[in-house]
This record gives structure tokens, C-alpha cells and sequence, in this order.
């Protein structure tokens, strides 16, 4: 059970540092924003990766979408940054709003499996 509750909160730290970061990227003076961000990315991963160790086909779901949206998002900012052009249009809010989902994603199995967990 308690494992299950640390992929729901591994999942929510997660999200709120996509979304935290995002939003200090538009604001002037987001550093702070900006580091409260990077902890909780920092964590959200080792946290989710120590609860898992399973290969369920909720979680690899979730985490294809992280891969999928990490690739977009970084990929567009990468580019632009290097080459000066962005090659598809809107690729890094829908990998930053694909990246949300897979965090979502993991905290809805993690709520679910300690759900079911509580009614065996």
C-alpha cells in the first residue's frame, strides 16, 4: 500500500515541477519558481522508480508518455536554441502537456492501486 501512495505522490511532484517550471519560465524573476521546480523533478523520479519496480501496463503507459512529451519539449527547445528553428509547430507545449499526463498518469495508478489494495 504504502508504495502505491509514493508512485500517487511521486506522480502530483511530478507534475506540479512541469507546470511550476513552465510558469516560471514566463514570469520575470521565476527563479525561484524555477528552483522549487527542479526539486521536485529531481525527486519525483528516484521516488516513482524505487515504489514501481513493476512493469505494469499502467505504469509503462505513463511513463511512455513522459518519454514521448521529455522528447518533445526538450527537443523544440533544443533546437531552437542550437539551429535558431522550430521544425514542428506547438511541439513543445504538447510535450510539456503530454509530460503532465504521464505524471497524472502515475498518480492515478499509484491513487488506484493502494484503492484496490484498501478494499482487499
Amino acid at each position: 500500500r504504502w508504495s502505491a501512495i509514493l508512485v500517487a505522490i511521486a506522480g502530483l511532484m511530478g507534475a506540479a515541477g512541469v507546470g511550476l517550471a513552465a510558469w516560471a519560465a514566463h514570469r520575470a524573476g521565476g527563479e525561484m519558481a524555477t528552483t522549487a521546480a527542479y526539486f521536485l523533478l529531481f525527486h519525483a523520479g528516484p521516488v516513482a522508480a524505487i515504489a514501481l519496480m513493476s512493469e505494469r501496463p499502467t505504469t509503462l503507459i505513463a511513463a511512455s508518455a513522459l518519454a514521448i512529451g521529455g522528447i518533445l519539449f526538450s527537443g523544440d527547445l533544443a533546437l531552437l536554441a542550437i539551429a535558431g528553428f522550430k521544425p514542428v509547430p506547438y511541439a513543445a507545449p504538447a510535450g510539456g502537456l503530454l509530460m503532465i499526463a504521464g505524471w497524472l498518469g502515475l498518480a492515478g495508478f499509484g491513487v488506484g492501486a493502494a484503492a484496490q489494495k484498501i478494499s482487499n
